[in-house]
């Protein structure tokens, strides 16, 4: 076997992680000995054990006091550079130093800035032979929402949304109307249990009532964020209901009420892009989904201030309606649901 077929075994793993260890980064690792794989771990939740500790605890809870001469004969194999510094758990880079590992293979460097080569420093400078950059692409898409956190102070931004055969998005009137099946309804919510956060404006909460939650699929919710400027939203309404943790930016109060935060902020018809991708940065939030409705997702797009977009095209037809949200970007992904078709663009200069 070779260092990328090893290296896709941490991609594997780490991405297990999904939805459990932001604002952390998806980390998996592999631990090989004489060509076979002895250990295995990835960071599982926020808070605790990283990858390479519980690929090493796995090592020595499998063989005991042959444990040690085997880490010393090994190569760690890791998705990104083991952190150098003091966080909620203690150095990576020095857990593998003292178990006197002969080779680590890493993915990415990792850019935030307690590490950034500092972890590879400290290997080599234990006279450990490091190899970076393998399977790098294909680490740096798994980590793309850390990854845009710390290099762009904001979050991942996801823009989703439904369109008629004939580009329609809402009807006229403010009556609810499904375009996309049952299957999409399905993926929505499980993109929504691996997010931190999903986000809409005032008139989808008081047209479409949602719930916002992730009650099709198994995982967690996501935290819910509602724009409403002048607090316009009945109380009543389910993204009032205790389910999850909800943000609501306005311009009249700051205040906490149960799960419910409320957040000011100023001049909101000013560049609210802008400042709500900052405000997300400030709490942590490491990607957000926008689903909707036209005018938000106009503003994110006007704004060039997105990631990524994932559109369901289905096969109706309506003779009148708002028109579709129109994107600039590549398509990365498509393929289809029953009668829906989905198209997954990634924008060229975000």
């Amino acid at each position: 076997m070779t260092d990328e077929l090893y290296m896709q075994r941490c991609l594997e793993l780490a991405s297990l992680g999904m939805g459990n260890v932001s604002p952390n980064p998806l980390v998996g690792c592999v631990i090989v000995s004489d060509g076979k794989i002895i250990g295995e771990g990835y960071h599982e939740k926020f808070g605790e054990a990283h990858a390479e500790v519980n690929a090493i605890k796995s090592v020595t809870e499998k063989y005991g006091d042959q444990a040690a001469a085997l880490l010393a004969n090994a190569t760690a194999y890791v998705s990104l550079e083991p952190c150098a510094h003091f966080g909620k758990t203690p150095p990576c880079a020095d857990l593998l130093v003292k178990h006197r590992l002969k080779r680590v293979v890493i993915g990415n460097k990792d850019p935030f800035e307690g590490v950034d080569g500092k972890g590879i420093e400290k290997l080599k400078n234990a006279g450990i032979e490091v190899v970076s950059g393998v399977l790098e692409a294909e680490c740096s898409k798994l980590n793309r929402r850390f990854f845009t956190r710390i290099r762009k102070q904001r979050p991942y931004i996801i823009l989703k949304w439904a369109t008629t055969a004939n580009g329609y998005f809402a009807p006229e009137n403010s009556v609810q109307e499904w375009i996309s099946g049952p299957m999409a309804k399905t993926l929505v919510h499980k993109w929504r249990t691996e997010e931190d956060a999903i986000l809409i404006g005032k008139r989808t909460a008081i047209v479409d009532n949602p719930k916002l939650n992730a009650r099709a699929w198994e995982g967690k919710n996501p935290l819910r964020i509602l724009i409403d400027r002048n607090l316009q939203v009945p109380q009543g309404n389910h993204i009032y209901n205790g389910l999850a943790k909800t943000v609501i930016f306005n311009e009249h109060k700051t205040e906490v009420h149960n799960n419910i935060h409320y957040i000011q902020m100023e001049d909101m018809q000013y560049y609210l892009p802008q400042k709500i991708a900052f405000q997300l940065y400030l709490m942590d939030i490491q990607s957000v989904i926008i689903e909707g409705g036209a005018n938000i997702l106009h503003q994110f797009i006007d704004g060039n201030l997105w990631d990524e977009a994932r559109v369901f095209t289905a096969s109706k037809i309506w003779r009148a309606g708002v028109r579709a949200p129109q994107i600039n970007g590549y398509i990365a992904d498509q393929f289809t649901l029953n009668n829906d078709k989905v198209t997954i663009f990634l924008n060229n200069h975000s």
